[in-house]
């Protein structure tokens, strides 16, 4: 490794220790990419794939079959009636609001069952900034209901919540955001979904799925959502699409949701590819073991930093239902010198010295570390967090385990460096 990097030679024995202790969760991780890989293949193959689909179209857009066909592959991944894959969807907080606006109308309640949004989704709801043109603005009301004091969701008050029949959506968070409570494992959606349909059959049962796709085997749309929606430029674009979300779900709600990203009377009808859809499709091919890989990273992560003294969320051990791994680092010095580590090891960008800056939709300063190959693409290894308590960092991606490994091995390094952590 010293070949390349200067790595202390306590800390390379110590990720030898870590690898080895690590194994057995590696297998377990590797089993379920295999799954998913024969899952996506299972579902090119019944859409009949071909290199025609890869070309894009202009224009209108009318009659794009590769476009057409990436939609009936998603909802078959994901166990739906319908889904709408569009390069047009700029982020995950776009692909979410859309969704949103699609399903949700004036007198609505949009209802959180799982505490505080992410931050980026408050501006949309209207719960911060200056809201012009907000789910507020339109006469959405918004509850939410507060997670328990362990972090897990309180399933009697979403029973008690969702009852109210002005809720229209109850809405699942299923990473962590910028919070240390866990992220939602596929089987927990499931039981939230329950207690909420149970309380209202009537309402629709919503996931942000961002960083969870691919992580289990099955995805919360096959276990009561009605709806789930995320960014290609995390897990199921694969480090390879360059842009764009999903929506997958009932085929009346995904109508809806085409309706609101284009115009009523539109719908998905219209929307060029231009020369998206040969990396659309392939990032969804190479995605199961992209999203093992990132998870891989994360777990060594977890492991090499508790070595050195820091609390991990989750830890090491944890079942795993996204590719997050927060790590508690207790000073703005420390989240510094821990992005300023990440981004040494990347192969894009490494001489640059993250800072933090007012980044759009974010209430505090933001640090990030982020080399990537597509801007912003967490699915690629990154690092960030608000300069705010509990300064803690959420480090997530890596495109292979190896070009992970090293950057971690590089935080530590930096940390080490500043003597803000030490080998015991």
């Amino acid at each position: 490794m010293n070949e390349f990097f200067q790595i202390d030679p306590a800390l390379e024995l110590l990720a030898q220790r870590v690898e080895k202790e690590v194994c057995p969760v590696f297998a377990s991780l590797e089993a379920t990419a295999e799954y998913n890989q024969l899952k996506v293949i299972a579902a090119f193959q019944k859409n009949q794939v071909s290199e025609s689909f890869f070309y894009g179209s202009t224009g209108y857009g009318y009659g794009d079959r590769g476009r057409d066909a990436l939609d009936a592959i998603y909802a078959q991944i994901f166990g739906t009636e319908d889904a709408l894959v569009r390069h047009n969807f700029v982020s995950g907080t776009h692909t979410l609001a859309a969704a949103l606006f699609g399903m949700l109308r004036p007198g609505d309640i949009l209802l959180s069952l799982t505490g505080n949004p992410y931050d980026t989704m408050e501006e949309v709801i209207g719960l911060r900034g200056e809201g012009q043109g907000s789910l507020k603005d339109f006469g959405v009301g918004y509850r939410q209901v507060e997670l328990l004091p362990d972090g897990m969701p309180d399933l009697d008050a979403i029973g008690r919540e969702a009852a109210r029949p002005e809720v229209k959506v109850a809405y699942i968070q299923r990473s962590r955001g910028y919070s240390l409570r866990p992220s939602f494992s596929v089987e927990l959606v499931g039981r939230m979904a329950q207690a909420a349909k149970r309380a209202n059959p009537n309402v629709i049962v919503m996931v942000d799925n961002c960083y969870g796709e691919f992580s289990e085997k099955l995805e919360p749309t096959q276990v009561g959502a009605d709806i789930c929606a995320g960014s290609l430029i995390k897990n199921p674009g694969g480090g390879i699409a360059q842009t764009g979300g999903y929506i997958a779900g009932k085929r009346d709600l995904v109508h809806l949701c085409a309706n609101r990203l284009t115009a009523p009377g539109i719908g998905r009808e219209e929307g060029c590819s231009l020369n998206q859809s040969r990396g659309m499709y392939m990032g969804l091919f190479f995605a199961p073991t992209v999203v093992c890989s990132a998870i891989k990273t994360a777990v060594f992560a977890a492991r090499l930093f508790e070595s050195l003294g820091f609390s991990c969320f989750p830890k090491w051990d944890e079942p795993r239902t996204d590719l997050i791994q927060a790590v508690l680092l207790g000073s703005p010095e420390g989240m510094t010198a821990f992005c300023g580590g990440i981004q040494r090891g990347s192969a894009v960008d490494s001489f640059v010295v993250p800072e933090a800056w007012d980044m759009p939709g974010y209430g505090d300063k933001v640090i990030m570390a982020a080399g990537t190959f597509t801007a912003g693409a967490s699915v690629e290894l990154s690092a960030d967090g608000p300069l705010r308590e509990p300064y803690a960092v959420w480090m997530q991606g890596g495109l292979t385990y190896p070009s992970g490994k090293i950057g971690v091995l590089l935080a530590a390094q930096s940390m080490l460096e500043k003597g803000l952590a030490q080998i015991k």
